[in-house]
């Protein structure tokens, strides 16, 4: 009984930088964007510390920006597979699966390693609707160790939802935590 104890406290041990990290992304008290942005980046830190899996990261950074980020319809992740972008973990609806790099704003951040910001998707040449009540999108390409790892998707049911602040909170937190997206 001591030994299923002290390995019962061991495990919590090992695993309570993730609690505290989880309990810290379900209590975002920042009203402005980049406040904000900071407060996400370091949950999105603390959650992919130490571990290995990309997906697992993927997945826990896409609902950790649901739940911080308001005005969302989508949030989540495309990995490039050397050819394409593949969809990844993501909150919101059912997406697109694949989409080439010469096609929608996806494709551009990543085909350009650049964020893109757009305002109205609608006027956006050769965009991909997978949502048609999306408006605007912020698409921030992931690249780490000089490779292109994928990129984080961003939608928003209103025109002109992201900022300047959005934009440059969103490449923060990617910076940040790349590798641990890399695997």
């Amino acid at each position: 009984m001591i030994a299923r104890r002290r390995r019962t406290i061991a495990f919590a041990a090992a695993h309570q930088p993730k609690a505290i990290a989880l309990s810290y992304a379900l209590s975002f008290t920042a009203t402005d964007p980049a406040a904000l942005w900071a407060e996400a980046a370091d949950a999105a830190a603390a959650l992919v510390a130490g571990e290995p899996d990309a997906i697992a990261n993927m997945a826990n950074v896409a609902a950790l920006i649901w739940q911080a980020v308001p005005d969302l319809n989508w949030a989540g992740f495309y990995r490039f597979d050397g050819t394409e972008l593949v969809l990844g973990p993501f909150q919101g609806k059912a997406a697109c699966i694949r989409i080439p790099l010469d096609k929608g704003v996806c494709g551009a951040a990543a085909r350009l390693r650049t964020t893109q910001r757009v305002e109205d998707v609608h006027a956006f040449p050769g965009h991909i609707a997978c949502d048609a009540a999306s408006r605007s999108e912020l698409v921030v390409p992931i690249v780490a160790d000089g490779r292109l790892i994928g990129v984080l998707d961003l939608d928003s049911p209103s025109p002109a939802r992201f900022t300047a602040d959005d934009q440059a909170g969103a490449e923060a937190l990617i910076a940040r935590i790349a590798a641990a997206l890399a695997g």
